[in-house]
């Protein structure tokens, strides 16, 4: 049986994308029946290229996905929904699940500052995503 599992933000363009970039990573390293989707209750049109940058340091290439919508992905079918909104001002949505988790991240778009400095924010999060992607993929099954 195929376990499908979704990562949900606003906008789809950093958090959700890395995590699934990693899903699909460790999904593929750690076993083979779980399929991994994204996508944002708002889509903001485009990935973020920061987290296409950091991504690509793990040798991850996200650069082809999409931002997509909550429309886009098989949401009835998920067994495990996670949703990635930090701010309280973002809207997270609910979607049900029998297995749902909140990892309250912040959003790494909204860093100020020096290109510098945002990109080490991307990593901060990014670090934080794969960790506990790898821990999820691990458990589920």
């Amino acid at each position: 049986m195929t376990i499908k599992i979704g990562f949900v933000c606003t906008g789809n363009s950093a958090r959700s994308q890395m995590a699934e970039g990693f899903g699909k990573y460790y999904a593929e390293k750690l076993r083979k029946d779980i399929e991994v989707y994204s996508a944002g209750s708002n889509p903001s049109g485009y990935v973020n290229p920061f987290a296409i940058k950091v991504m690509n340091e793990r040798g991850i290439d996200i650069s082809k996905n999409k931002s997509k919508s909550l429309d886009d992905i098989p949401l009835n079918e998920l067994d495990y929904v996670i949703t990635l909104c930090g701010d309280a001002a973002e809207n997270c949505p609910v979607i049900p699940s029998t297995n749902t988790q909140h990892w309250g991240l912040p959003d790494p778009a909204r860093a100020e500052g020096t290109e510098k400095e945002k990109l080490q924010v991307f990593k901060i999060i990014r670090d934080e995503i794969e960790k506990r992607v790898k821990e999820l993929i691990s458990s589920v099954g």
